[in-house]
């Protein structure tokens, strides 16, 4: 699922799990990538926006609170997240998600894992149309599509 934020931040997390999800590049294992780009999607919404409540974190990425605290979890607990606490309001405590090093480090790496998994649709898809396109020029235009019955 991909979609614009109101903050102007891209959320791609996957809607299926990993055994149903189409094959991965060879960058990474068919298992990773989704759980890659989950944490890719997170990684670049904590970067702009380390304020925000998991509650937002959802919102923005139009996931669960429960998929995003399942994801939060796995960040801070690779390291690749700290979470320091803040007073929101006189009793209430929040939390700012900052990335660490190591976090910015893996945020590159996924982003360019990602870029690569894209990249290498897009030429599969383009060679997919080429092949359409090609078919249907010669095709006699006179004769019907044919379409089995439902």
């Amino acid at each position: 699922m991909t979609e614009r934020t109101s903050s102007g931040v891209a959320a791609t997390l996957p809607t299926a799990s990993p055994a149903t999800a189409p094959a991965a590049s060879p960058a990474l294992a068919p298992a990773e990538a989704p759980e890659s780009t989950a944490h890719l999607a997170l990684l670049k919404l904590l970067e702009a926006h380390p304020e925000y409540s998991q509650r937002q974190m959802a919102s923005a990425l139009g996931v669960s609170v429960g998929k995003t605290h399942y994801v939060l979890k796995a960040l801070l607990t690779k390291g690749w997240v700290k979470a320091q606490q803040f007073r929101r309001s006189s009793n209430k405590l929040g939390y700012v998600y900052r990335l660490t090093p190591h976090g910015l480090t893996h945020r590159v790496q996924l982003t360019q894992s990602f870029l690569l998994r894209k990249e290498e649709e897009y030429v599969t898809l383009k060679n997919e149309i080429a092949a359409l396109r090609a078919e249907l020029a010669t095709r006699n235009p006179a004769q019907p599509l044919h379409r089995d019955p439902i």
